[in-house]
């Protein structure tokens, strides 16, 4: 019995999965919404002190 080539499956498994990733990754870049970055409020003053939420 005659051994098959891996080498084209492997070329195909790849293209697949670098398909399947730019489709996925264009769906979720094109879903997020934009959210631009503010600067912090200078002006207010922050007098209590900040805990960790599990401490």
């Amino acid at each position: 019995m005659p051994q098959l080539n891996p080498s084209p499956w492997f070329f195909i498994l790849l293209l697949s999965w670098m398909t399947l990733l730019l489709i996925f990754k264009t769906k979720i870049l094109t879903s997020t919404p934009h959210n631009p970055p503010m600067l912090p409020d200078m002006t207010a003053n922050h007098t209590t002190s900040w805990n960790w939420p599990w401490a």
